[in-house]
């Protein structure tokens, strides 16, 4: 083997390396962003239909439609009117509305206390990023997205 074929490979080591600690940083650095703003939610009509992910919607499960978290990313939504919080899994890409930053199922929407106004303010956040504060809630609404 000659001096170039193994600096070529060592390059082509490199560059791998170097790429895979920059798109391992650069996603360690986006997993534990912090969303405020306006959540809606979606159900009737929709029921049944098929998401982006490809899975048949169903409102009776917690499940959202996102544009900033990857999809079935488990999300951590805390309506910042009441302090009612709902584990969600991101299995849509929305919402279309201009000013919302997540569009959740109608059983979300529930346990949030959101159904009468349509409309709340929330905290979003990746559910790996909160500490470990009611397990078995948490444990609850995973059962429910699934």
């Amino acid at each position: 083997m000659t001096n170039n074929s193994v600096c070529g490979i060592l390059f082509a080591v490199r560059r791998w390396f170097l790429s895979l600690c920059f798109a391992l940083g650069f996603s360690y650095a986006q997993e534990c962003k912090v969303l405020e703003g306006y959540a809606s939610w979606y159900g009737g009509r929709f029921h049944g239909r098929k998401t982006s992910s490809g899975e048949n919607f169903d409102k009776f499960k917690y499940t959202a439609a996102s544009k900033h978290f990857d999809m079935h990313t488990y999300l951590l939504v805390r309506n910042l009117e009441n302090g009612r919080e709902v584990v969600v899994r991101v299995n849509d890409r929305g919402p279309h509305k201009k000013g919302r930053i997540i569009d959740l199922s109608r059983s979300a929407a529930e346990k949030l206390g959101m159904l009468k106004k349509g409309v709340v303010k929330v905290q979003v956040m990746p559910l790996h990023c909160v500490a470990e504060e009611d397990q078995e809630e948490v444990i609850a609404d995973l059962i429910k997205t699934d």
